[in-house]
């Protein structure tokens, strides 16, 4: 259940000074574990980035070079993004933390109006029983549609470009069919398994926007608990 659920509410508590003090300490913490969380996110992308840029230099390096790198790619990238999504499980739950405080803590102090007391339960019921705030399959579409649709989408342009016009451009369409061959693999069943595989992270993409847009609306909560 999100954490965002309303809770009953509690009696007003005036943090006193040193609890004022404690608030501020936890607040910087939880924003330096979102920081280090977030640079393995950006690891795990630059890793998927390399290997890309390793197999395309492969690839084009010869004409008789084999498009075989740019397939195999493909599942490391699969890889790096279910890594990617592992992460930002646990970098979810920092930023949430931090985001949570600025919104019902902070802000009101500049803003001088009225919160919801309710926040404290909420915040507490986090650290007296800490979970992830988002599944992992919710995690693998967030990072997918923000950082590695791009990288498939280069991968599929670099492979069609592979077997359709390097080194020379295909006189046909039996021609371009039989340069996506793949050792015993005959070039159609190689090419059915491509447009699987991209219409598969398509639909995965799509099919996670709407459980996020089911959970915090279509306009999104930048602030939710996940």
């Amino acid at each position: 259940m999100s954490l965002m659920a309303s809770s009953d509410s509690s009696p007003h508590h005036s943090f006193d000074t040193a609890e004022m003090g404690a608030i501020a300490h936890l607040y910087r913490g939880e924003v330096y574990r979102s920081t280090i969380w977030r640079t393995r996110l950006d690891n795990t992308t630059n890793w998927s980035i390399v290997t890309m840029g390793i197999a395309l230099s492969t690839t084009f390096s010869s004409p008789e070079a084999s498009p075989l790198p740019l397939v195999l790619v493909g599942l490391l990238i699969a890889v790096f993004l279910a890594m990617e999504a592992r992460r930002y499980r646990y970098f979810n739950v920092w930023r949430a933390r931090a985001r949570w405080l600025e919104k019902n803590f902070y802000a009101p102090m500049f803003t001088g109006e009225a919160h919801d007391d309710s926040w404290q339960a909420i915040l507490a019921r986090d650290y007296t029983a800490p979970r992830h705030h988002i599944s992992f399959v919710r995690a693998a579409g967030r990072r997918l549609r923000r950082n590695y649709a791009g990288i498939l989408v280069i991968q599929a342009v670099a492979y069609y470009g592979k077997i359709a016009i390097h080194p020379t451009p295909a006189a046909s369409l039996a021609e371009f069919v039989n340069r996506a061959a793949v050792g015993p693999l005959p070039g159609w069943i190689v090419l059915i398994m491509g447009f699987a595989y991209d219409f598969g992270w398509l639909a995965f993409a799509l099919g996670t926007l709407w459980l996020d847009q089911r959970e915090h609306g279509a306009t999104g909560d930048g602030v939710a608990m996940g």
